[in-house]
Order: C-alpha cells, then structure tokens, then sequence
C-alpha cells in the first residue's frame, strides 16, 4: 500500500486532471479519469461523503454527454446516500434533491420530479430560506414538473405561472437580471405562460 501522502498526492492529481479536461470540453477523456477517480476512492476505503462527490462528478460527466439514463442512476444513488447521511433537510441533500430533479425533467419524468420536489421545496424554504438560490430554482423545477406533463390540468398550469412569476420576482432582485438563472427561470416563464394561453385558448399579451 502506498504512502498515505503519495496517494492524498495521486487523487489531487487526478481531480486536477478531470477539472482541465471538463474546462477544454474534453468529456469522453474526463469520463475516463472521474470513472477511475471514483474507482480509487472505493478500493481505499474513501469516506462516505468524498466517495458521492465523486459519484456527483461522475453524474455531471455523464449528462455533458448526454448518457442521461446513466446521469438519472447516479444521481439517485447520490441523492440516497445523502439521505441517509445527513437527513433530508441538509444543505447537501437539499443541492442532490434538486439536481436529481433537473435530470428527472429532462428526461420527462414529471411525476416523480414532482413528488420529489413536494417535499423539498418547503424544507429548502426552511433551512435555505426563500431568497437563496437553490431555493429559487427548485421552485422552478417544480413548477417546470408541473406545466410540462402531459396530464398537466389547468390547475396544474395555473399554479406554475403564479409559481414562476413569483419566483423570477425574487430571483431578479435577488441575483440580478443578467444572472442566467433569472434566465433561466424567465424562459421557463415564458413556456407555462405558452402552455396556459394555448389550454385557455387565449393570446400572451
């Protein structure tokens, strides 16, 4: 086994590594180098909490290269495992909640983004508070959860544009306008407002 310095020393190479090829888009070969990071911190015996950061990279990787059922996996176990770590109304369960939220929707999964963030919503207003930006864009996701569904009533809708113009609210005098998720969360606007309008069969004004 090797120096406990040598190998503190191998992994801080590694995520250095992973990082400069994330930046220069490089993500076929970060895929290699966070797969066998993640490898290393198991076979050593890595903490619980450095092992799902490393599986949170790993989930990142694999959405940068659209393999979103692999990314939709991992983020569930991550979101489990913080879980049972740390409870659910943890500042880190609250950030894998919404994250395993985000990959939900995108692959159309709204029942579940929605069931899941029922429950966290109101504990990231709890222990977040309602300005801060998680917050703010699980709101968003929620509210994404509930206009975007194909079994979407119009109470559904309705209660996503009231959701979002409440939320771009607080998001532009919070972060800014040129924040981009107040752009973010205004594109998503702009579609459940498209989305009432059309089931109302009336005009955005």
């Amino acid at each position: 086994m090797g120096r406990p310095e040598t190998d503190w020393a191998r992994r801080k190479a590694m995520t250095l590594l992973g990082n400069g090829l994330s930046e220069a888009k490089h993500h076929k070969d970060e895929l290699i180098v966070v797969e066998a990071e993640l490898a290393v911190k198991r076979r050593i015996g890595d903490s619980e909490r450095n092992i799902l950061i490393a599986q949170g990279n790993l989930a990142i990787t694999y959405q940068r290269l659209g393999r979103h059922e692999e990314s939709l996996r991992v983020r569930q176990e991550v979101y489990s495992g913080r879980l049972m770590l740390d409870g659910e109304e943890h500042v880190s369960t609250l950030i894998a909640a919404n994250n395993y939220a985000v990959i939900l929707n995108e692959l159309e999964r709204f029942e579940e983004a929605r069931s899941l963030l029922h429950k966290a919503v109101p504990a990231a207003h709890r222990v977040l508070g309602e300005t801060n930006d998680i917050t703010l864009m699980m709101r968003c996701n929620y509210a994404e959860a509930l206009y975007a569904a194909e079994g979407a009533t119009l109470n559904d809708i309705r209660e996503a544009v009231t959701t979002l113009e409440e939320t771009v609210q607080t998001a532009r005098h919070v972060l800014g306008g040129a924040h981009p998720d107040v752009t973010s969360i205004e594109g998503s606007l702009e579609d459940a407002q498209e989305a009432l309008a059309a089931r109302e069969g009336t005009k955005i004004k």
